[in-house]
């Protein structure tokens, strides 16, 4: 009979005897779970040296004694001779330690599970006969992958105070969403959705899971900040775990900060999912790296619906490649400070409305002509915007772009 204990090893002093590769394996992964960890060997690897040199073990140089072994929460007998680790786990037996002998588990009164961790729950796979680790890992493998397909209802059953999660979903494609990001919204009680972002996920909740929807669209902002705000908080109170699902990452012109700050005046636990922000990713999944050596070493980000920014610019007629978010409706106007601002009117534009999705549509202009292009095409919100070289029609098949006379070592 084999029964399951997760150990709470921070702090705490771990002996592992054996520094070699199965050694100083055992020993990272319990560094992560923020054990104290002694390697001893006589001849311990490079590998245990360096994981010493950076303070993250201590490694003794000689071999084992019974006392060093004293203090100890858990002992891993890991060397190559199986003779020993059997008189490790004898020396465990009798001052009442438990021990993991890598000789096998018969010998030892201790197993490793082989585990996955989800937010703050962790799966664990033990083999209750003759060990296998590959088919236990097998296992496992299958376990992480359903549980953070989304498909998993991880909500609490046991109430406890609300929290609130923000959730960056990414340009649209559910694909995209981070791995942390379904596990949270497999979690939640209530979601308070963008209009943006990967919302089709919100088809695979629940039914009795509230969605709150508080999208917006350029000129219709139906529920104000504030009121979200409240919502988010109103909620946690009632001790509820609430994800605020939004449209690409929460920090980049998604007001994250200030839903953050409302939490935590109301003192909610608040906590945040990054997510890929179609800035970077929308360019990039249409052929457009917005950064290339030697054609454009920085890249700038700023919101259009005000208007063209000065500095932003500036750092165009430089060189650099400037991305405009929610600029739609405000491209005359950024064309006509561009060009005043003595940026050529042929340098390129790339037009990309519904990026990541089946219905995403690139169009091409220029500085000159993006207006004027942009409105005879009918390009519509949401919709990124690229301007730079890079942005240039066929720009990765350019065998200029992959010879630009810089060295491999700058």
């Amino acid at each position: 009979m084999t029964t399951l204990v997760g150990l709470d090893l921070t702090g705490r002093r771990v002996v592992v005897v054996g520094a070699g590769v199965v050694g100083t394996r055992r020993a990272r992964r319990l560094i992560e779970d923020g054990a104290r960890v002694v390697l001893v060997d006589p001849s311990p690897s490079e590998d245990a040296r360096r994981m010493a040199s950076h303070g993250d073990v201590e490694v003794v140089e000689r071999a084992v004694v019974a006392s060093d072994l004293d203090g100890a929460w858990l002992v891993v007998a890991a060397t190559a001779d199986p003779a020993l680790n059997a008189e490790v786990a004898r020396w465990c037996l009798a001052g009442r330690t438990w021990c993991v002998n890598a000789s096998g588990f018969r010998a030892g009164t201790a197993r490793v599970a082989a585990s996955s961790t989800h937010g703050d729950l962790t799966v664990g796979v033990v083999s209750a006969g003759d060990p296998d680790p590959r088919r236990v890992a097998t296992v496992r493998d299958a376990l992480a992958s359903h549980v953070e397909s989304g498909a998993v209802d991880l909500r609490r059953r046991r109430k406890r105070r609300g929290r609130v999660v923000l959730v960056g979903s990414g340009p649209g494609d559910p694909g995209l969403v981070p791995v942390a990001g379904l596990e949270a919204l497999a979690t939640a009680d209530v979601v308070v959705t963008d209009r943006l972002g990967a919302t089709a996920l919100l088809d695979r909740l629940p039914a009795d899971v509230e969605i709150v929807n508080v999208g917006k669209s350029p000129t219709n902002h139906p529920v104000p900040q504030a009121e979200i705000n409240a919502i988010l908080v109103d909620r946690a109170l009632r001790g509820l775990t609430v994800v605020r699902f939004k449209g690409g990452d929460p920090y980049v012109f998604g007001r994250g900060g200030e839903e953050v700050h409302a939490c935590r005046r109301a003192g909610v636990e608040v906590s945040v999912v990054p997510g890929i922000t179609s800035a970077f990713s929308v360019p990039a999944l249409a052929g457009i790296p917005v950064t290339q050596r030697g054609v454009a070493t920085s890249v700038h980000v700023t919101s259009g619906h005000v208007g063209a920014d000065a500095a932003a610019l500036a750092a165009l007629a430089a060189g650099a490649t400037v991305v405009f978010l929610m600029g739609v409706s405000a491209l005359p106007g950024i064309c006509a400070a561009a060009l005043e601002q003595g940026v050529a009117a042929d340098l390129p534009v790339a037009m990309i409305e519904q990026g990541s999705t089946a219905t995403e549509r690139v169009t091409r202009a220029t500085v000159g002509t993006a207006a004027q292009v942009a409105s005879t095409a009918g390009v519509r919100a949401p919709a990124i915007i690229v301007m730079g070289r890079v942005a240039a029609p066929g720009f990765l098949d350019d065998p200029v772009c992959a010879t630009t006379g810089v060295s491999d070592d700058d």
